[in-house]
């Protein structure tokens, strides 16, 4: 009976197979690809327990483990170094009074600009090697004897401009009102390229201002002088040399530019 059992298992077996042959031809015939099935093989071998000589790597690995915490540490403070220097650029950036380039300046020479009849042509002394050439529309507002010699404040970052042919390389810098113009006075004392300070705003003046990031614009909305006579910059003091005030003869409360 076993006999016959095993002779029906293998029959069935033929017969499973020849139709799998008839599937596989069908389906190449139908333009299906085949992809050959590896056959699985049991393993016979006994198993063996492993070595005992894999036990010391796990050691290893918590030996290694402080070392890879340390490279942990040393990322994070890479990456806290880079948000500091980020912090400290964009204070660098931060739109202030501390940006702008105000110095005392000597006027050495004053003459009227010989095609504009508004305008004064100064060399000015600013503690630079040579003066620089400064235009200022004071015409109708300071007699040109008063303009000789005289000390006054120049904010000297701006992009130079040509008017009426001659190239100013600075700006004098005036107490301003519609009616009237006074220009800002400061310790006869004082020398000329002694910067002018505002703390506690940190003096780190560009080189140049920038005409498209409008810094001279948005500072010199809240550049005034206050009612005691002085300049200042949202109520803090402009001070020559971090000392003494730079202050206006008679107008009060107007914008300086």
């Amino acid at each position: 009976k076993s006999a016959e059992l095993a002779a029906d298992v293998a029959k069935l077996e033929k017969e499973i197979q020849e139709v799998q042959r008839q599937l596989v031809e069908a389906e190449k015939a139908g333009g299906i690809k085949q992809i050959p099935i590896p056959k699985l093989v049991k393993s016979v071998e006994k198993s063996e327990p492993p070595p005992a000589t894999l036990a010391p790597p796990a050691k290893q690995a918590k030996a290694e483990a402080p070392a890879k915490k340390e490279k942990s540490g040393g990322e994070k403070k890479a990456a806290g170094g880079g948000g500091k220097k980020a912090e400290n650029a964009a204070a660098d950036d931060a739109i202030d009074v501390g940006r702008l380039d105000l110095r005392v300046g000597r006027i050495i020479k004053c003459e009227k600009h010989p095609d504009a009849d508004a305008l004064y042509v100064e060399q000015i002394d600013v503690g630079e090697p040579t003066p620089r050439t400064v235009v200022s529309g004071l015409v109708r507002h300071v007699p040109l004897d008063q303009m000789q010699n005289r000390l006054v404040v120049v904010l000297c970052n701006l992009k130079p401009a040509k008017m009426r042919g001659v190239e100013s390389r600075a700006m004098v810098m005036c107490a301003s009102s519609p009616e009237k113009v006074e220009i800002m006075e400061v310790d006869q004392s004082s020398q000329p390229g002694t910067p002018v300070l505002c703390p506690p705003y940190t003096h780190r003046p560009d080189a140049q201002l920038n005409p498209k990031k409008k810094v001279w614009e948005t500072v010199a909305v809240d550049l005034k002088v206050c009612p005691e006579g002085y300049a200042v910059w949202k109520d803090c003091p402009l001070l020559v040399g971090g000392n003494t005030k730079m202050t206006a003869p008679t107008l009060r409360g107007v914008f300086i530019k």
